[in-house]
């Protein structure tokens, strides 16, 4: 058994106006056969999609996943952040000094991301979504290259990463020590190759933890993986 990354998935109070946002920062359509929420079809070589489900949720410290965006030259990094600000993008001080040469912004629901200075050979070939930046330890990159079958592509200094065998957005963990859960944030969301409760028993194998509540209207079974983080695991599809 095995999954493949369906969806990363904000929490959102308003998903319509921050699918809106998205979309017109990296010029992505929209899926038609969303179930749940709002998606955005990634156009990603790692295959999945952006997904924007409706969550009451209360946002109190950074997010501990966030997008690294990428650019292709000083004046793309300058467009990118232009554009950022004028759909409702706003500057995030996250304790980076002045000289840093990326600029970090949070969307209109105060999730943070960066657009990277253009050079970073990290994520050369990744394209425009070229990080999914995340806050966690080095077991937790280790579960994380199991559940999806993605090799990892760095191992270093308890900082680890992950891409799909197709490329495209890399999935990387900072290590030690975690930020506090924020409440609100962008999380991942699977589809098995096959049978939906095999596949959360394999899950579990790997070290993720059943949560006390329900399934979604969807069917979508909640985990979290080894640092706490929820996850869901979709019905076969």
């Amino acid at each position: 058994m095995s999954s493949r990354l369906f969806a990363i998935t904000f929490d959102a109070h308003q998903p319509e106006r921050l699918a809106r946002f998205w979309s017109g920062l990296l010029g992505l359509e929209r899926a038609d056969d969303a179930d749940d929420g709002i998606a955005l079809l990634s156009g990603n070589d790692a295959g999945y999609r952006l997904g924007f489900r409706p969550s009451p949720a209360r946002k109190t410290a950074q997010n501990r996943l966030h997008f690294d965006l990428t650019s292709s030259s000083t004046e793309d990094q300058r467009e990118t952040v232009a554009r950022a600000l004028e759909l409702g993008a706003h500057h995030a001080d996250i304790g980076q000094g002045p000289d840093t040469p990326h600029v970090v912004l949070a969307d209109p629901e105060d999730n943070e991301f960066c657009v990277l200075e253009p050079g970073n050979k990290f994520l050369a070939g990744c394209g425009v979504l070229g990080a999914l930046a995340c806050d966690g330890s080095q077991a937790v990159g280790y579960f994380w290259s199991e559940a999806l079958g993605w090799p990892l592509v760095w191992d270093q200094d308890e900082e680890t990463a992950v891409q799909s065998p197709d490329g495209g957005t890399k999935i990387t963990w900072g290590g030690p020590p975690l930020l506090p859960d924020p409440g609100k944030d962008l999380h991942l969301e699977l589809a098995p190759d096959g049978d939906q409760q095999a596949e959360v028993e394999r899950l579990l194998s790997l070290g993720a933890k059943r949560l006390d509540h329900a399934p979604g209207g969807d069917g979508a079974v909640p985990l979290a993986d080894l640092d706490g983080n929820e996850f869901r695991v979709l019905t076969h599809r």
